[in-house]
C-alpha cells in the first residue's frame, strides 16, 4: 500500500509541469527525508585551490596572487564594500595577510624605473605598479595578472559567487589588463 502511494506520489511529480523545474529532484528527495545537497559556498581555500590548478601555478603563488588582487580591489571601493566582500567570502580577512611584501623592490632603468617614477605623480599607476610587483615578488609576471583574475571569475561564476563576483570586479575595473 505505502508503495502505491510513493508510486502515484512520483508519478504526479515527474507529469507535472514543476518536474521540468530546476531542482524538482531535491524536492523529492526530501519528500522521501534524503537530504538535498546544497551547493559550496565559495572560499578562499577553494579558490586558492581552484586558481592554482586552473593556472598552473603552486599554491603559494596562487594565494599570493589573489590577495594581491584583492588588495588592489580593496583600494578602489569603500571600506563598507569590502568589509560586504569579506562577510561573503570565508577566509578573505586572513588572505589579505598574504600580500606580498614589496617595500624593499626598486626597478633601476628601463621600463619598469619609469614606471616607479611616474607612480609617484598618478595613484592609478602606483596601484598597479605595486600589484605588478607584488606579482614579481611571488615568482609570476605581471601577464599573469590577467590569468588569475579569469580564474578568480571563472571560480565565482556560480549562483552563490554572483555577489562576490560583482564586488571583486567593481573593485578591478580601474584595472587595465
Amino acid at each position: 500500500m505505502k508503495t502505491s502511494y510513493l508510486l502515484i506520489v512520483l508519478s504526479a511529480l515527474a507529469f507535472s509541469p514543476q518536474s521540468h523545474a530546476e531542482g524538482w529532484l531535491d524536492s523529492i528527495k526530501s519528500m522521501l527525508g534524503m537530504e538535498a545537497e546544497s551547493p559550496a559556498m565559495p572560499n578562499v581555500t577553494d579558490m586558492i585551490s581552484s586558481v592554482s590548478e586552473s593556472v598552473g601555478i603552486d599554491k603559494s603563488q596562487a594565494e599570493g596572487g589573489l590577495a594581491s588582487i584583492f588588495n588592489y580591489a580593496k583600494d578602489n571601493i569603500s571600506a563598507e564594500q569590502f568589509s560586504g566582500l569579506s562577510d561573503s567570502l570565508p577566509g578573505l580577512d586572513s588572505l589579505m595577510g598574504s600580500v606580498p611584501d614589496i617595500s624593499k623592490m626598486t626597478s633601476e632603468g628601463g621600463l619598469s624605473g619609469l614606471m616607479d617614477k611616474a607612480a609617484n605623480y598618478n595613484d592609478s599607476l602606483k596601484a598597479m605598479n605595486e600589484l605588478k610587483k607584488q606579482f614579481e615578488a611571488i615568482g609570476l609576471s605581471p601577464e599573469m595578472i590577467s590569468k588569475v583574475v579569469s580564474s578568480a571569475k571563472a571560480y565565482l561564476d556560480t549562483d552563490e559567487g554572483k555577489k562576490i563576483k560583482e564586488q571583486l570586479m567593481q573593485g578591478l575595473s580601474k584595472l587595465s589588463i
